[in-house]
């Protein structure tokens, strides 16, 4: 369903952030303080928009009160992070996610109620972390220490056989890893039956232990 979205501050994070939201189908306001931000995202978000979010009136005249999120991107300016967040929740907007630099910035924005936290910073590190030594790993979202979320292209041992031939059969399979989806070109195939046969070019995106896929790729290597 298309929401209504303001992105303030338009660094590095809050571009991506904006131009993934209106490319999937939001109407993205995208507002920050400097001009030449504003307008390198022109054709890439609906509303590009030059103005101050500590402002009150400035976004009482966006209309943005009656958006359904705003996200603060704002990075390391954290008095305008916190203003801006504290004017957004006074005027009721629903849901607010805030990028936070530490800690410390995190903190102060979970009293004032923001809705979601991002660590931009610490989350890029430990995806960073574990790509490091296994650039086989394109994606990955921890979940635990040692587990997690991994994107990974299937090893070539493992084109046309099914998951059940490979071991991957359920929750005790034979690599103790579950394969949650196959992305076949622009295709997703979400839960693959254990019968689904794998093709060259197969992502996968595996749950399990760090050590357990990486064993799965030293096989492949070998």
């Amino acid at each position: 369903m298309k929401k209504n979205v303001a992105v303030i501050g338009l660094g590095r994070f809050g571009s991506a952030v904006s131009t993934a939201l209106y490319n999937i189908g939001h109407d993205v306001l995208a507002m920050d303080t400097d001009e030449s931000r504003v307008q390198s995202m022109m054709g890439q978000v609906t509303y590009p928009v030059t103005g101050d979010a500590t402002n009150e009136q400035v976004l009482r005249e966006l209309g943005v009160p009656d958006y359904d999120a705003a996200v603060v991107a704002i990075g390391s300016d954290v008095v305008s992070s916190v203003m801006a967040c504290v004017l957004l929740k006074t005027m009721g907007v629903a849901y607010i996610v805030a990028r936070a630099n530490n800690d410390l910035h995190g903190n102060t924005l979970e009293r004032i109620g923001v809705d979601k936290l991002v660590h931009a910073e610490s989350e890029m590190g430990t995806r960073m972390a574990h790509n490091l030594f296994n650039p086989v790993v394109q994606g990955y979202i921890e979940l635990a220490p040692n587990f997690g979320l991994s994107r990974l292209p299937a090893p070539q041992r493992f084109v046309d056989k099914t998951l059940k031939e490979l071991g991957f059969s359920g929750p005790r399979d034979r690599y103790g890893l579950a394969v949650l989806a196959v992305k076949r070109r622009k295709d997703i195939i979400l839960n693959p039956d254990v019968n689904e046969k794998l093709r060259a070019g197969d992502v996968l995106v595996l749950a399990g232990s760090d050590d357990r896929r990486d064993e799965v790729m030293d096989t492949q290597a070998s």
